[in-house]
């Protein structure tokens, strides 16, 4: 029979083991706080360290990103093709090179002072930098005035193409033996996806077939026309469109039947003189 004092004993010696396990695991509670308060502290330090560098980072992407704006917004760069003096003929009329740097923003009004009277264009610089660039040195160097317009078709296409100051153009493509500047470009904004690709009022360049063959030749759509998007769509008329078509109206001599369409237009039209407005916008 057990004593009263083993009981005693045994009592306390489950006191001392309930106690030792209590402040063992107080203990370790204390350590997980500890550990956890480390944790959080570490945290926080990186959470502090990624703000700034995140704001550093930023700071100088802003400062990158406005670079980038300034450059994308600045001068567009044009490669204007000089043709060599081997290569010109009479008809090719020498009036220099535009700047290969040209401004891409704002719209430019193109005036075509005609013997029947004005025709107006609006021309969008941010589709067609060089292509404006070099009507716009081309005008100011009086390239068109007192130029013929020497094409017209009325059937499939319906076009008036001008632009030839020596009116000896017996085609669409200004290189088959007609005249035009000492220099030639490359093609820009192509109507791809557009149908019809040349609808009636837009200003259009004509060139060889060949890529980057773009010289001074335009011609004005005057009919929905079903051409191929392989010419640079330049601008759009904004007035002086019944003119066009009253030389449509009066037809063309068949001259030109043979070889690429059409003829020289009976109602003979004379550009007296082009320019080329400031850009706007």
């Amino acid at each position: 029979m057990t004593s009263t004092r083993d009981q005693q004993r045994q009592r306390a010696a489950a006191r001392a083991r309930l106690e030792k396990e209590m402040a063992e695991r107080a203990a370790r509670a204390r350590k997980r706080r500890q550990a956890q308060a480390i944790a959080g502290a570490t945290l926080a330090l990186l959470l502090v360290v990624a703000g700034t560098v995140w704001l550093a980072t930023s700071l100088g992407g802003d400062d990158d990103k406005t670079g980038t704006d300034t450059a994308a917004g600045g001068p567009s760069q044009c490669a204007y093709s000089e043709i060599p003096s081997d290569q010109r003929t009479k008809e090719t009329k020498d009036v220099g090179l535009p700047s290969n740097e040209q401004s891409n923003t704002g719209v430019q009004t193109m005036t075509i002072d005609t013997n029947l009277g004005p025709i107006t264009a609006k021309v969008d610089r941010s589709l067609v930098p060089c292509t404006a660039g070099a009507f716009t040195h081309l005008a100011e160097k009086n390239f068109f005035d007192n130029s013929k317009c020497h094409r017209l078709v009325t059937e499939g296409i319906k076009v008036l193409q001008c632009g030839d100051p020596s009116a000896t153009g017996k085609g669409w493509r200004d290189t088959d033996g007609t005249g035009g500047p000492a220099f030639r470009m490359a093609e820009e904004n192509l109507p791809t996806d557009k149908r019809p690709p040349y609808p009636e009022g837009i200003i259009a360049m004509a060139n060889s077939g060949q890529p980057g063959s773009t010289g001074s030749q335009f011609f004005i759509v005057y009919g929905d026309s079903p051409l191929d998007p392989n010419y640079t769509v330049l601008g759009t008329i904004t007035g002086g469109m019944d003119i066009v078509k009253d030389v449509a109206k009066a037809g063309d001599d068949g001259a030109f039947a043979q070889q690429a369409g059409g003829g020289h237009p009976k109602k003979e039209i004379v550009i007296n003189k082009l320019t080329m407005s400031p850009p706007q916008g």
